[in-house]
């Protein structure tokens, strides 16, 4: 008999199978003096093994690459027994604390976190409002992932305040769950005085909660436009994901005091700015079409990279190109469609992603993949040491955006418009994203860079294509033939300054009467190939003192491309030297719409842009 239990056992363990379902952890959040920005968390764990408690705060956070450490802001750590007891908390390290295994199967912590940023990834606690990311606030154990979580908000004293988040409601309004540490950590709130407004597209429900300032006409005019931007990015993909709540949050912040962020999360997202709704409407609706679209790409079209994200270390994915870059072609995309963006707005945006890949020098040094791979550096991390990412960096943000471009307009051409960069997006999300997960949080088919590849040869129709794309665009350094793509749709790329003398974007600043290069000279510059660079003082260009930027200016005003500047300079070691400058040709461009300069969209360039632009 006992034989046949232990067997059964084994049999039960490697199915995966419990007994009873895992006891919840849970949180109670308060706080008792909001004014000095701090808030007090108990957590409670029990059933626990007679092993030492691994406690950790995070060390990253979804949607952020980089380290932010939010250890940093915890004190007053307190750790009890059932009976009571303070047991001792050792640190193993700056991220964590150990409770003694005497603790009897039940822990509670208790402990304060300190809060002053209002954006996607910090804590912020004011007498007005709690704003809430959960890896900056909330302590977790290792080996209880899987766990369900219950956390109960508390008002401070004489506040009415309301709870507006992805997590799941609870038994009372202001409890409420998640059903694991990945939901948990994915799931930003708002505790205060939140205006809501909901609408529903195609029986889906969205809701959008906002602290402002503004008025309540301002509010319901942007969720208007919020509305008319969630139906083009819907219409992407023929479908909205099924929101584990039943709805879609959107978690605004717009106040004064606010940091302009905005952060995805699987059934919601947080958006911050310092401007209001009547005075920064064209840039807020921008995010919010960008941080929407993440509700597919990268929310459920995961990089395998990032599945599950791990909360101990910095998160590296080459994907970034794919999963942050595209989406930031898609959103102001979605605005033109929607009506939101105009003509002008739109060849602004396009001369941006061109300019990024056809002038930055980063791009000869590292490929897109290559590129996505800085992200635990450059994701919000401030490096104390001087770096020259400026040559040798591109954000994958424009420079996804710029790929997506190319591709688009290379799918249309191809296919004379048969086949568009919404195929692609809709063959991503069938694959990978809308099958799921079994676990909640979870997405249970991730894709490489391979199967992205792999996609583009089904939506194209030809592999050879999708592998030279591949290797060309994404892991290569070659750059689209931009012009060729744009003039189909009635755009032409325009010199900005043609037959303008130009030594490179080199940047001066005055430091007393000596004029200084402030910042590193672009290494595909004749400033560079000359040898200039930054902390340089610049005395003299071709005979004229250069006291000022407008001096430098007025001697490039003189020449042409090609001709030769004396340059008189003190580097850096104080020590004087002379240089000679080859001008080039000023190579900056801009996206023009045909009609813009004077000319006339035919019938098939006006169907062309209708199609790639026009709504959905």
């Amino acid at each position: 008999m006992v034989k046949r239990f232990f067997l059964v056992m084994v049999f039960v363990a490697s199915q995966g199978i419990s007994f009873h379902a895992a006891t919840p952890v849970h949180y109670t959040l308060t706080f008792p003096e909001p004014q000095h920005r701090w808030m007090q968390v108990e957590a409670s764990f029990t059933d626990l093994a007679a092993v030492p408690l691994e406690l950790r705060m995070s060390r990253s956070s979804p949607g952020r690459y980089s380290l932010h450490d939010f250890a940093k802001n915890v004190y007053d750590v307190h750790a009890f027994a059932r009976d009571g007891r303070e047991l001792q908390a050792t640190r193993p390290d700056p991220y964590g604390w150990n409770v003694s295994g005497g603790h009897g199967g039940s822990v509670t912590v208790k402990y304060k976190v300190y809060g002053d940023t209002i954006d996607g990834t910090y804590l912020a606690v004011d007498t007005t409002h709690a704003h809430i990311n959960m890896p900056a606030a909330i302590m977790w154990a290792h080996g209880l992932d899987d766990r369900p979580v219950t956390l109960t908000f508390v008002e401070p004293a004489g506040a009415q305040w309301t709870v507006a988040t992805q997590l799941h409601p609870g038994s009372t309004p202001l409890e409420f769950t998640a059903p694991n540490l990945q939901y948990l950590m994915d799931s930003p709130t708002e505790f205060g005085p939140v205006a809501i407004r909901e609408f529903s597209v195609d029986a889906t429900k969205f809701r959008f909660a906002v602290h402002h300032a503004g008025t309540d006409a301002e509010l319901d005019g942007f969720v208007k436009d919020v509305e008319k931007i969630v139906r083009q990015e819907g219409a992407v993909y023929g479908e909205f994901p099924k929101y584990e709540p039943g709805y879609y949050t959107f978690l605004a912040e717009y106040l004064p005091y606010s940091g302009g962020d905005g952060m995805e999360h699987r059934n919601s997202t947080v958006i911050t700015a310092g401007s209001s709704i009547r005075d920064g409407r064209g840039r807020l609706l921008d995010t919010v079409a960008h941080e929407f679209f993440h509700c597919w790409n990268v929310e459920r079209i995961r990089p395998k990279s990032l599945e599950p994200f791990d909360f101990d270390r910095a998160n590296m994915s080459g994907e970034l190109w794919l999963a942050e870059g595209f989406t930031q072609y898609y959103g102001p995309l979605a605005m033109q469609r929607a009506g939101l963006l105009d003509l002008a707005g739109a060849t602004r945006t396009l001369t941006g992603l061109v300019e990024t890949v056809t002038q930055s020098p980063g791009r000869l040094v590292r490929s897109a993949e290559e590129m996505s791979r800085m992200a635990p550096f450059v994701d919000g991390g401030r490096p104390n040491d001087r770096t020259n990412w400026p040559n040798t960096v591109i954000s994958y943000y424009p420079f996804g955006g710029a790929i997506a471009l190319a591709l688009d307009l290379t799918l249309r051409d191809r296919s004379d418009g048969k086949i568009s960069l919404d195929d692609y997006m809709r063959a991503m999300w069938r694959v990978h994203g809308k099958p799921g997960g079994a676990r909640e949080g979870y997405v249970d088919h991730p894709y490489t860079i391979a199967d992205a590849e792999a996609r583009l040869a089904e939506v194209s129709g030809d592999r050879a294509f999708a592998r030279n794309f591949f290797a060309r665009y994404i892991q290569g350094h070659d750059v689209a033939d931009y012009g060729r793509l744009l003039g189909r749709a009635g755009f032409t790329l325009r010199k900005r300054n043609a037959g303008a003398a130009w030594w490179g974007d080199v940047r001066l600043e005055l430091r007393g009467s000596a004029a200084h290069i402030s910042a590193l000279v672009p290494a595909n510059s004749p400033a560079y190939a000359a040898g200039l660079e930054q902390d340089d003082e610049v005395q003299q260009a071709d005979g004229t003192k250069i006291a000022a930027v407008l001096d430098l200016q007025a001697v490039m005003r003189r020449h042409k491309p090609g001709d030769r500047v004396d340059v008189v300079y003190v580097d850096r070691t104080g020590t004087a030297k002379t240089t000679s400058v080859t001008l080039a040709e000023d190579p900056h461009q801009d996206v023009v719409a045909v009609e813009a300069s004077g000319g006339a969209l035919t019938p098939q360039q006006q169907a062309f842009r209708a199609a790639w632009l026009g709504a959905k």
